[in-house]
């Protein structure tokens, strides 16, 4: 086959030019987070029963960003861990901030710490937060899948990065952090 060929098929099918943008991979450094943590499962969150939502509404009705000391900066940070096995089982969801390590967890809180690693990075679509962080964990299945993630996911901890990108939830811009093996 001519190599013109091979080159127009690699293009034509390259995961960037047909809708899916394979995810960068990173080295993170620890860190931890203080929020309000509740546990779920995909399938619950899919039903219409989940959770997720109610605990992003409790997060800024009750102002718990604000009731959290020693925070590093504003960004908030949607942390999915303590997984009991892959993605089709229970896990701990806790929205929180981003704090020093000495940190004081308020009453009511937990304390996540997010585990040194490699992680593949998804920027979500810009959009509504509801429809554009879904169809980011959609497109990470997907690749998962398909063992495109950059190694086999680590269950551990992944998180999503709402910074200044995800100021209006009408119009929102998500990184997506999967521990990776």
């Amino acid at each position: 086959m001519p190599l013109r060929i091979i080159v127009w098929f690699l293009v034509l099918t390259s995961p960037s030019l047909v809708g899916e943008t394979l995810p960068k991979k990173i080295h993170q450094r620890g860190f931890s987070v203080v929020g309000v943590a509740v546990r779920t499962t995909n399938a619950k969150e899919m039903s219409g029963e989940g959770v997720i939502p109610k605990q992003w509404q409790k997060f800024f009705q009750d102002g718990i960003q604000q009731k959290i000391p020693d925070k590093v900066d504003g960004t908030i940070y949607a942390v999915y861990t303590d997984y009991a096995s892959d993605r089709n089982g229970e896990y701990s969801f806790v929205i929180g901030v981003k704090v020093n390590p000495n940190a004081t967890v308020p009453a009511g809180m937990a304390l996540r710490k997010i585990p040194a690693g490699d992680y593949a990075v998804l920027t979500s679509d810009k959009g509504p937060v509801s429809k554009v962080v879904p169809a980011a964990w959609q497109q990470i299945w997907s690749l998962e899948d398909k063992h495109q993630l950059g190694g086999p996911r680590a269950y551990r901890a992944d998180f999503e990065v709402y910074d200044q990108r995800a100021a209006d939830p009408r119009n929102s811009q998500v990184d997506v952090y999967v521990g990776v093996k």
